[in-house]
């Protein structure tokens, strides 16, 4: 298989296998007037298998959303065909409208116009509770588009 080198973007690697498709969506790529290549369960030599997907559009993407979805993704970003950047990611400490509480009590059920505002639980890694309510975020299926 061959896939093309991207002259300006952004390459998102070391997805864990089978998480592309999530990220897709997440980060609205359908949306995107470019090309988009994702690559599911290429080889790795520290996994096994991993994704890869590459943007070719220099743009912002929501690293948040990123570090949520799958922790120690790398973001690689292209100038020119040459890498200018590369970020690992760690779970954000806050998630601003990336999850939806759903506490039917919680503030955020009534008040239509407030954020939807997690944090890292400090005692638990890796889990989020609403800032509000302190209600545990159940899985990352309860993700919303923005």
């Amino acid at each position: 298989m061959n896939i093309d080198s991207i002259t300006n973007g952004v390459v998102i690697d070391h997805i864990t296998a089978g998480r592309a498709m999530e990220l897709y969506d997440l980060l609205n790529l359908d949306r995107m007037d470019c090309q988009v290549a994702i690559i599911m369960n290429a080889l790795s030599r520290k996994t096994g298998k991993k994704d890869i997907i590459k943007i070719d559009a220099d743009m912002d993407i929501d690293l948040d959303v990123i570090g949520f979805v799958d922790p120690g993704v790398t973001v690689n970003i292209i100038k020119d065909e040459k890498l200018v950047e590369k970020k690992k990611l760690e779970p954000p400490v806050k998630l601003v409208n990336v999850i939806k509480c759903k506490n039917p009590r919680c503030i955020t059920s009534t008040e239509q116009e407030l954020a939807h505002v997690f944090v890292l639980s400090e005692s638990e890694p890796n889990v989020y509770r609403c800032l509000y309510c302190e209600t545990k975020a159940e899985t990352q299926k309860h993700i919303s588009r923005k």
